[in-house]
């Protein structure tokens, strides 16, 4: 039996900052995660996807431009940007791996399994641990559906060698969206099916209305209150099945993805043998994200039950934070406040803070600013037809309760509002900056 100060279960940007963070400070530290070392963000999202999207970023502006300062548009090669993105993924697990061997961090890659309060299975090896971390992160939702199993994931997108004809996404949230605009804008036919009545359902609706407008002006097809039930093989392609209130529906496509959402990985992990509350969103942690029922066992990113959105950065911070509990003992609490969040669209979507419903719920008594603003010298310029804001401002401080963009820049603009939000800045404190113009920055002057 190996024996650690720290075990860790998951090798993403969580599990990635405990490990080496523990380990720099003396501790006896091991790692294992059964996928290539790097985690989602780095291998199968965030980063291939922003590589991916690059160049249908290039020919949307061109596009936009065309007559007007693009003599012609140019084409784009899923070949040639595919190959461009695994340059920077396969780049990753050995520097990801250089760097634990650099800190004298134990490297495993195999699955894990509780054994009991503080002990696993690693592959063919028992550890025991002082402290465990989980941080394994999440996979795509089951569908439960016949034919579930032909259905692919995200991953299997961003691996495609050459991009399908057309394309079929079950589930209407940030992924389906993100990567059906991709794939359009590649050359596909693409079909997004969702089970209720509005995509997107965490955003604000008035920011949704206009994505979905757009989206439908790229010849996506948009199909609202249908559930999938069932998926069958056809010839070279498949066959998916939905049901609406009104009628059953059939719709082609040469490969299905299901984009219906991703739990948290840590439901083969045998949590029951060591004692570990957990629920559909994780391990249920307490404010020093320390199991509720284990207090040898932590657990950190989309693995934990918390107020946090399922970020990268929010696992990068939880990350922090664990490990100096772990390193000084339970100081450190989490602070959710001020996270923004967007999906990667073409007009790209932004938000932080409240909605309008959510700041209703909570009682506050507040004014809404909202407007479509296509003709704002930052879209217009471009010649960008989406572009519009909503802010909720409390009445009496003045403070920034919420924000939520779409339009040019907006991941860039929304971190502006995320600031405001953190260090308590009034809508009078931004109107009175002065900010560089002309930029899509110092149109936050007129949104409040």
């Amino acid at each position: 039996m190996k024996k650690y100060d720290v075990f860790v279960i998951g090798s993403g940007m969580a599990g990635m900052n405990i490990a080496n963070k523990c380990a720099s400070k003396g501790l006896k530290v091991g790692v294992t995660d059964e996928l290539p070392y790097g985690g989602t963000c780095a291998l199968r999202g965030c980063d291939p996807k922003k590589i991916l999207l690059g160049a249908t970023e290039v020919q949307h502006f061109a596009k936009n431009l065309s007559g007007k300062k693009i003599a012609e548009v140019p084409e784009i090669s899923w070949q040639q940007a595919r190959n461009f993105k695994q340059e920077f993924v396969e780049s990753m697990p050995p520097k990801i791996e250089k760097g634990y061997k650099h800190n004298g961090v134990d490297t495993y890659h195999d699955s894990a399994k509780f054994i009991s309060h503080n002990k696993i299975q690693v592959g063919k090896e028992t550890i025991e641990s002082n402290k465990i971390v989980i941080a394994t992160g999440a996979k795509p939702r089951s569908l439960e559906i016949p034919g579930s199993d032909l259905a692919l994931t995200s991953t299997d997108f961003l691996n495609f060698p050459s991009l399908p004809k057309s394309l079929l996404f079950i589930g209407g949230g940030y992924i389906a969206f993100e990567f059906a605009h991709m794939a359009a804008r590649y050359g596909s036919k693409v079909t997004i099916v969702h089970r209720g009545s509005r995509p997107l359902q965490n955003f604000e609706p008035f920011i949704v209305e206009q994505l979905v407008k757009a989206t439908q002006e790229l010849d996506i097809h948009l199909i609202l209150d249908t559930e999938v039930t069932a998926i069958e093989r056809k010839g070279n392609g498949f066959v998916v099945t939905g049901k609406s209130k009104e009628a059953e529906q059939k719709w082609e496509a040469e490969q299905v993805i299901n984009s219906a959402g991703r739990p948290p990985a840590i439901f083969d992990l045998d949590l029951e043998k060591a004692n570990i509350a957990f629920g559909r969103k994780g391990v249920e942690v307490n404010e020093f994200l320390q199991s509720t029922t284990n207090p040898n066992i932590y657990a950190a990113g989309d693995a934990a039950d918390t107020d946090g959105f399922p970020l990268t950065p929010v696992a990068v911070m939880e990350g922090h934070l664990v490990a100096s509990n772990i390193l000084k003992g339970n100081t450190k609490q989490a602070d959710y406040s001020g996270i923004p969040t967007v999906v990667f669209t073409i007009p790209t979507m932004a938000s932080v803070g409240l909605s309008e419903e959510k700041a209703t719920e909570k009682g506050f008594d507040f004014i809404v600013n909202k407007n479509s603003v296509p003709g704002w010298f930052t879209a217009k310029r471009m010649n960008e037809k989406t572009y519009a804001y909503k802010t909720l401002i409390e009445k009496e401080s003045g403070k920034i309760l919420g924000a939520h963009l779409i339009g040019p820049h907006s991941e860039e603009v929304i971190n502006l509002f995320a600031m405001a939000i953190k260090t308590g800045f009034t809508s009078k404190d931004i109107k009175t900056m002065i900010l560089t113009y002309p930029s899509a920055s110092s149109d936050i002057v007129y949104m409040v």
